[in-house]
């Protein structure tokens, strides 16, 4: 987990052969990867529906390592005959073009981030780097995200623990649907995406008239299916009503997702249960959902299961016998909430977060509570435990050539 800036020796003999190789035979102006500046970016990404990027710095050996390997995978893509307007390999040196790096918020060299419709994904790629890798990741891209049913009666068996987004159409070629489809190519790690055309979907919405409609994942909802009401030729609309529906307002952390999380860079505020704990999980959702909707720009939602994550739980004193609790982490230090029985308490998780933003928090550790304006000369000053899931977070350092972590 603390990796990149922990190499073995025999992966820094590896990189400085293949440095020296690459200095000695490699040309860049004749790699298969686009050089992309602050002049065509924009360009690229809305004339093409896939624009992959290898982000890189001159002076970082790693991107010297990569560099050959991801510009013989853009050969090999320009090899394959998609169409037009399809896909891109591009790259970008941050040196020269800042002003990139920063409006993507590129600190690690070399990352490399996957663009679709314009749009970049939420998830840098941390596959393996070799050229079959990036040739069948970018074939996957390319895969329509969504699954055409033939007759109402199929919908009747889709999977109960997923969310799905159910279009009814005339058919394949209207323009409501190459929208839709544009979504769903964003969005299909959130949800399973449907439609049906013709006969298939025609009782189910009137001619000419499409519908796209949600249905919720049946273990955690029996609420009915969810029309949406706005327009189907609008991305952006209906981009914003699928990720409302299809991301859950809570979300679990586990130790696979927790860098995905870390780099969205919000605070978290945590539900630690035990693992066989769903009330608490219902009663925190339920208070979430009532109380703290208008806070989801703010701050990320999450559960952790107590028993992977004993490490925090020790950090703010307490154990596995002290499930559950809810603490805030502020990738600076963590805060324990005063009573998890309080949660129920209308505004109480509510003032919790507006402690935290107005500093509240972090000054009655030091401090002790808030009597006064001024600090009496005999208080103890403490400090709060500090963040465990930022150690988590991708590491500032270099990446390794084969994969981010070793």
């Amino acid at each position: 987990m603390y990796r990149d800036y922990l190499c073995l020796n025999n992966i820094k003999l590896l990189g400085s052969l293949i440095v020296l190789i690459c200095h000695s035979f490699y040309n860049p102006t004749d790699s298969g990867a686009v050089q992309i500046t602050q002049s065509n970016l924009d360009m690229f990404l809305a004339s093409n529906e896939i624009v992959f990027i290898n982000f890189y710095a001159e002076w970082c050996r790693y991107s010297n390592m990569l560099m050959p390997i991801f510009d013989d995978a853009a050969n090999e893509i320009s090899k394959a005959g998609y169409d037009p307007g399809k896909v891109v390999m591009g790259k970008v040196d941050c040196d020269k073009e800042g002003a990139i790096a920063t409006r993507f918020h590129i600190t690690k060299y070399p990352t490399l981030k996957l663009f679709r419709n314009g749009l970049p994904a939420k998830k840098e790629y941390r596959g393996q780097r070799s050229v079959e890798a990036f040739s069948e990741f970018i074939s996957k891209q390319l895969i329509d995200p969504v699954i055409t049913f033939g007759s109402l009666n199929e919908l009747h068996n889709l999977s109960e623990d997923k969310r799905h987004i159910i279009a009814y159409m005339d058919r394949r070629d209207q323009p409501e649907y190459e929208v839709l489809r544009k979504v769903a190519a964003s969005l299909k790690d959130e949800c399973l995406f449907h439609a049906g055309f013709d006969h298939a979907s025609e009782q189910m919405h009137p001619p000419g008239q499409p519908i796209v409609v949600f249905r919720a994942d049946k273990k955690t909802s029996n609420e009915p299916d969810e029309t949406y009401k706005g327009s189907l030729n609008n991305f952006d609309e209906l981009n914003g009503w699928v990720q409302e529906k299809c991301i859950p307002l809570v979300r679990e952390i586990t130790f696979e997702n927790a860098e995905e999380l870390t780099e969205e860079g919000l605070p978290f505020l945590i539900l630690f249960h035990k693992p066989d704990d769903t009330e608490s999980v219902k009663k925190y959702k339920e208070v979430i959902n009532r109380e703290l909707i208008s806070e989801k720009q703010n701050i990320n939602f999450l559960t952790a299961d107590g028993v992977r994550f004993e490490h925090p739980l020790h950090h703010l004193g307490k154990s596995i016998s002290d499930l559950p609790l809810i603490a805030i982490d502020s990738f600076r230090h963590m805060y324990l909430f005063p009573d998890y029985k309080q949660m129920d308490e209308p505004r109480k998780l509510y003032q919790f977060l507006q402690d935290l933003y107005s500093g509240k928090l972090h000054r009655e550790f030091h401090y002790g509570p808030d009597t006064s304006n001024n600090v009496a000369s005999d208080v103890k000053v403490t400090t709060p435990p500090e963040s465990t899931f930022k150690k988590l977070a991708p590491s500032k350092n270099r990446y390794t050539l084969l994969r981010d972590e070793l």
